[in-house]
């Protein structure tokens, strides 16, 4: 199929406004994690209206658009649920209220990421303009609990639904370069025990708390060794939490335990990261306990689907098709070359390709360093950039 790419620029232009209404009415509604139910209802509104051909909940919660009925199957990828809004104060304008200008749209999940929803809906929207469908269908998913359980809906989609797509875009924020990687994470918990007694004679006991002081010291010095990527960077170790339990205040704590969040680069796994903690001198002498986290929180359908919190790291080679598939449509419709880059934070490439094997690429509308921040925006022109690219890609994939 020939491609008239400033046919295609100039149609993904004349949808600004719808882009940018839709982005302002996804941001109005409150959709953190397990709470999406009211925001999936105004995806499939818009999808049913610009003219998908399907449009499915599964039982998780994840909403699935689909385009042709071609034989390869392609994907697309926005998480649709936020963050909370932290505190209000640091905000100059209402999270949900939002704004907009010329060139901006503010409001909670304009970055991170119901921008990325935006221009995937409306890049369905050309392809049934410009009549682009080939032997391909599009997948437009919706996902839940990205935020709580990074990946989590796209064990079910694949696993449970049966769904695996050759190609899966990601369109997290990558400011319109494309990202073909990230450093993975685990949730790691650490646990002392003592043996409480009244806190005006602490000998008597043995105190969890103190236990742990050590432990504390020897994971900020394993976090100053931990080894590097040429492109991915860096592993880090973080404490990210502190518990305790005893009898009262006046009593010696029996018990402490802490969380970790530890980010992966190439070459770490599960096993390697636990195996660092478990032979570090201080949490064998204290008979500490090391273990991962299980997420189990059910979805706002009610379902759960529980998983350890492993979040492969992933990467994909700038060569790989699927990479070089996306890199050609940039070229094809900006007449320039794209940069290359990778995220620092994780995405459901965790499971798609890190546990799934499923190639993966980013390429989304809005910037990194304002997910999870105050004041959040993204910008109109990226929107534009990004439901164009989203309405080349399946073609181009294709060649």
């Amino acid at each position: 199929m020939d491609l008239d790419f400033k046919k295609i620029l100039k149609q993904a232009e004349s949808y600004k406004s719808d882009m940018s209404r839709f982005l302002r009415d996804m941001v109005a509604i409150p959709s953190e994690s397990c709470q999406e139910r009211d925001v999936i209802e105004r995806i499939k509104q818009e999808m049913e209206k610009v003219g998908f051909d399907r449009v499915e909940t599964d039982p998780m919660g994840n909403i699935l658009g689909y385009i042709g009925n071609g034989s390869h199957l392609i994907a697309m990828d926005a998480h649709i649920d936020t963050v909370g809004v932290g505190d209000p104060d640091s905000w100059e304008f209402d999270p949900f209220k939002g704004f907009e200008d010329e060139e901006r749209i503010g409001g909670r999940g304009t970055s991170d990421q119901e921008g990325g929803m935006a221009s995937m809906v409306y890049a369905a929207r050309i392809i049934k303009d410009l009549g682009l469908e080939g032997d391909y269908t599009l997948l437009v998913t919706g996902t839940v609990q990205e935020e709580d359980c990074d990946g989590l809906c796209w064990q079910y989609i694949v696993n449970e639904d049966k769904i695996r797509p050759e190609l899966v875009v990601i369109t997290e924020p990558t400011a319109c370069s494309i990202n073909r990687g990230q450093r993975g994470r685990m949730e790691i918990k650490v646990t002392t025990h003592g043996l409480s007694c009244h806190g005006s004679a602490p000998e008597r006991g043995d105190n969890a708390i103190y236990k742990m002081a050590p432990i504390l010291l020897e994971l900020r010095a394993l976090h100053e060794n931990l080894k590097g990527h040429e492109f991915l960077g860096k592993g880090s170790l973080a404490v990210s939490q502190i518990y305790f339990s005893s009898p009262s205040r006046c009593a010696v704590a029996d018990g402490c335990w802490i969380s970790i969040d530890r980010r992966l680069t190439v070459g770490e796994d599960a096993e390697y990261a636990l195996g660092q903690i478990k032979n570090l001198p201080s949490v064998k002498s204290s008979q500490a306990e090391v273990e991962m986290y299980t997420y189990d929180r059910p979805s706002y359908t009610g379902l759960s689907y529980p998983t350890d919190s492993y979040f492969p790291t992933w990467l994909i080679e700038e060569d790989h098709p699927a990479c070089q598939a996306v890199a050609k449509s940039y070229r094809r419709l900006f007449e320039s070359e794209p940069l290359f880059s990778r995220w620092v934070f994780s995405t459901n490439g965790v499971a798609i390709m890190g546990r799934l094997g499923i190639p993966c690429v980013g390429f989304g509308p809005g910037h990194e360093e304002y997910a999870h921040a105050p004041n959040e925006i993204t910008f109109k022109s990226e929107l534009v950039k990004a439901a164009a690219m989203y309405a080349v890609i399946p073609t181009i994939a294709l060649l």
